[in-house]
């Protein structure tokens, strides 16, 4: 029988940034507050210890920061009339594991959503018509504007002490950062990371072809800084090991090296590792959550009870729990009714391989996660679809985050598998290779979708969530434009040879290679509980005392990490607990 532990004002799934917010804004105003992280507790001091943390088959090749697939994965399929199967391997994405999450391991690239990306469903019909959107694609608007967006943008870039170079300041743009981006209040909290040289090269090429090339904003600290938490970051080193690893001197923001110094010496704080959710649990009406049931490392059942169910764990994972616990109507792909699985979306990869010039020293070791050189010129709304037959767009970049010899190093095209050759291909190609990369959008359609697996479970006995997912010919219309930009930009570099490496169209989704973990949807924001399942505030339509963050709530992807998106959700959704919810507990949006 499970043990049932003392009520506790909210109860916060997942340790990573949106959980590691939630906590810090509920504890400000003195909830007492519980977190539950499935995985183990990752300190910067520990895990992330110098010289240790510069192990590349435990954190790279063997997925050290990960989850632990044996206990629960996910399965897929391409069509809903086929059976899905189990992802055995980390391929496609990863699933972090620990405190952290995903944001102890990530790159470090924070992006803002474009003003059009959260109004993209009337920014289409309004320049196009509703005619133009393809049948089956279910493109929606946020519910949320980004001028309501812009302070808490600012605020979590300040958290994170982002290095960038703003390109408009309350409507005034200014040189070398983006013309593209919406105003913002103010410049970035630290000036940009410095180039890689293959960065220069691509900044010099695309400003010659007439684009607007700016450095990424990087969650990676080109000085050191001090957070409004009074959490000190420490100055990336540029030693190229980002993703897939952890900050060995705090210079790349993560709840380890921004928020959490500040919660552990929290009384109200209480962080639970180990501690994997299976449920939240409904009162008898299953319209209020009364906590959740989890399994700690002991293999006890416990029972958390709580005023409030905050789910912040990966959204993959915040989808499942919503399932598995009847919170909200599941989507049903052959109706087109139901709202809990809705819309999930992935990114779709493009782009050029450069090989530049025999004698050409690119140096990749000397990099940062997101020391990358950007153009948004075929981002977004950012140029006229009419003409080219499809929605959506990408971010074009450079971003060479390293020179690891395992993961990020490979052979000259050509090159024997081993031998001798095998050795003088690796030695060119390590300093003549390089990418540039298509960062695609992917719209939402009727039969992408997510729901419980009827065959598969986990090691509790819980179903698995099932991925129904193949690409749409939309996609690939815009993969091969703006991949076709970047081998302009290639071959303007004066590359030796430029390849393009878009999908073609046919290909099907393949789960065995590394794409990105940036998954959205599933459980969408918007202002109609009938095609969203939670409201402008991240608040379950359903059961109004839990709230769902992250990346779930996308209504469909767009061409930027999702990141700094993610944040500022969470700082707005908990502003408006503070202000209103907590003041009047029920629905903060009545239907």
């Amino acid at each position: 029988m499970a043990r049932t532990l003392k009520p506790v004002d909210a109860v916060i799934v997942g340790m990573g940034f949106t959980g590691a917010i939630v906590a810090k804004e509920l504890t400000d105003v003195g909830l007492n507050v519980v977190v539950l992280e499935r995985g183990p507790d990752h300190e910067t001091a520990t895990t992330a210890r110098a010289p240790q943390v510069f192990d590349e088959l435990k954190f790279d090749s063997r997925g050290k920061l990960l989850q632990q697939l044996n206990l629960e994965t996910v399965t897929f399929r391409h069509a809903y009339n086929e059976r899905a199967v189990p992802m055995r391997r980390q391929g496609a994405f990863l699933l972090g594991n620990g405190t952290g999450g995903a944001g102890f391991h990530w790159s470090g690239m924070h992006w803002r959503a474009l003003a059009t990306d959260l109004t993209h469903r009337s920014t289409v019909v309004d320049r196009y018509g509703q005619n133009f959107i393809p049948e089956g694609m279910q493109i929606q608007d946020f519910g949320v504007t980004y001028d309501e967006l812009e302070p808490f943008f600012t605020h979590f870039e300040e958290v994170c002490g982002v290095s960038g170079q703003a390109g408009n300041i309350q409507g005034r743009k200014i040189d070398g950062g983006n013309p593209f981006e919406a105003p913002r209040s103010k410049d970035y909290p630290q000036k940009p990371l410095p180039y890689a040289y293959a960065s220069a090269l691509f900044d010099k090429a695309a400003r010659e072809l007439g684009f607007h090339p700016f450095p990424a904003p990087a969650s990676n600290s080109s000085g050191h800084y001090t957070n409004p938490y009074g959490v000190e970051m420490g100055q990336c080193t540029l030693c190229g090991f980002c993703n897939d690893f952890g900050c060995y001197v705090s210079a790349k923001a993560s709840p380890q090296s921004t928020i959490l110094p500040v919660l552990r010496q929290r009384a109200n704080f209480e962080l639970r590792t180990d501690s994997h959710v299976t449920r939240v649990n409904l009162d008898s009406s299953r319209t209020r959550a009364t906590g959740v049931t989890y399994v700690n490392a002991a293999g006890e059942e416990v029972i958390q009870p709580a005023d409030m169910v905050m789910l912040t764990a990966f959204q993959l994972h915040n989808v499942r729990l919503m399932l598995l616990s009847g919170i909200g109507k599941p989507y049903d792909m052959q109706s087109g009714t139901g709202v809990v699985g809705r819309n999930f979306c992935y990114q779709f990869m493009g782009g050029s391989q450069v090989i530049m010039p025999k004698g050409t020293y690119l140096n990749p070791f000397a990099s940062a996660g997101a020391a990358a050189a950007c153009i948004d010129d075929f981002n977004g709304a950012n140029f006229d679809h009419g003409p080219l037959g499809f929605i959506g767009g990408a971010g074009i970049w450079h971003n060479k985050s390293g020179g690891r010899p395992i993961t990020q190093t490979s052979p000259m095209p050509g090159s024997p598998a081993w031998g001798s050759g095998w050795k003088r291909g690796m030695a060119e190609g390590y300093q003549r290779m390089t990418a540039i990369t298509s960062h695609g959008s992917v719209q939402p359609y009727r039969d992408v979708f997510l729901d419980l697996d009827p065959i598969y479970r986990d090691a509790y006995g819980n179903p698995l969530i099932r991925v129904t997912l193949n690409w749409h010919e939309n996609e690939f219309k815009m993969s091969q434009y703006t991949s076709e930009q970047t081998a302009r930009i290639g071959r303007a570099m004066g590359a030796e040879t430029v390849t393009l490496t878009n999908m073609r169209p046919g290909t099907v989704f393949d789960t065995t290679y590394y794409q990105t973990t940036h998954t959205t949807g599933g459980a969408i924001m918007g202002d109609d509980p009938t095609t969203s399942a939670v409201n402008r505030y991240l608040q379950s339509w359903d059961v109004p005392n839990v709230f769902v963050y992250g990346s779930s709530a996308f209504p469909q992807n767009m061409g930027y990490n999702p990141t700094g998106t993610v944040g500022a959700l969470a700082y707005w959704s908990t502003h408006h607990i503070k202000q209103n919810y907590l003041r009047n507990p029920g629905p903060l949006v009545q239907q």
